[in-house]
């Protein structure tokens, strides 16, 4: 490192095969940039930090533990490499090869999917939050994903809620108060009569805000089985 300064971006995860999708796309993650000040720490504070942050992870891989059944069904999918307690419990355990310093921030900017930028005020950054379903956001993105029955019932989703024909979905991104969705619907005919297919974004929104991982699950199973019987109803296989 030359001085102080640096600079990084921090961008969504895009686990499994939904990140080659997007890649094909040339569709880029909604994403923000830092830059600032790399501090060094000394011994005592840096020791602190890392005691603190494998109390994190262990409460963390605790929750994980006392899932619900809904809940482990659907992380249980995932892979490997989507847990952020495991990786960060990799990155703590090699202190050869990483060391922890301070990150000053002196400006943010927001750059959505679009390549539009935001700037984002500082002291709004420190102030705010972090979504709680976001050490699990991850895997729950990729649970999802991988499981063939939870994107028919995405697919279903985006046939009831939104009239779209859908061929494939994913979920792309979660919250507290809903969750994003990328579908292949049908698009225009062309001149030879054959139907096109295209990637298409929607939104889906909660009744109530999801304040952690076994609300969201269990809001989602719910507006699975009720788009299911929905289309069971229509289709007489009730």
């Amino acid at each position: 490192m030359i001085d102080e300064r640096g600079s990084f971006a921090v961008t969504s995860p895009f686990p499994g095969r939904l990140g080659a999708i997007l890649k094909s796309l040339q569709k880029l993650p909604a994403r923000i940039a830092l830059s600032g000040d790399v501090l060094p720490l000394n011994e005592d504070k840096a020791k602190s930090l890392a005691e603190k942050l494998h109390e994190v992870i262990l409460s963390e891989q605790k929750a994980t533990k006392e899932f619900s059944y809904t809940v482990s069904g659907v992380l249980s999918s995932s892979g490997s490499h989507t847990s952020r307690s495991d990786n960060l419990q990799e990155l703590l355990g090699d202190t050869e090869n990483y060391s922890l310093f301070k990150f000053k921030t002196r400006s943010c900017t927001y750059i959505d999917a679009h390549g539009s930028t935001f700037e984002v005020d500082v002291e709004d950054l420190g102030k705010s939050k972090a979504d709680l379903l976001a050490p699990f956001s991850a895997k729950l993105i990729d649970g999802i994903n991988q499981s063939e029955a939870r994107r028919r019932a995405l697919v279903l989703l985006c046939l009831v809620h939104m009239n779209a024909t859908a061929k494939d979905a994913y979920m792309t991104s979660v919250d507290r108060k809903g969750f994003d969705v990328l579908a292949k619907v049908t698009g225009p005919v062309s001149n030879d009569g054959v139907g096109q297919y295209l990637w298409k974004e929607f939104r889906f929104m909660f009744e109530k805000e999801a304040n952690d991982v076994e609300m969201f699950c269990n809001q989602l199973v719910e507006m699975e089985q009720e788009v299911i019987n929905k289309v069971s109803a229509f289709s007489g296989l009730n």
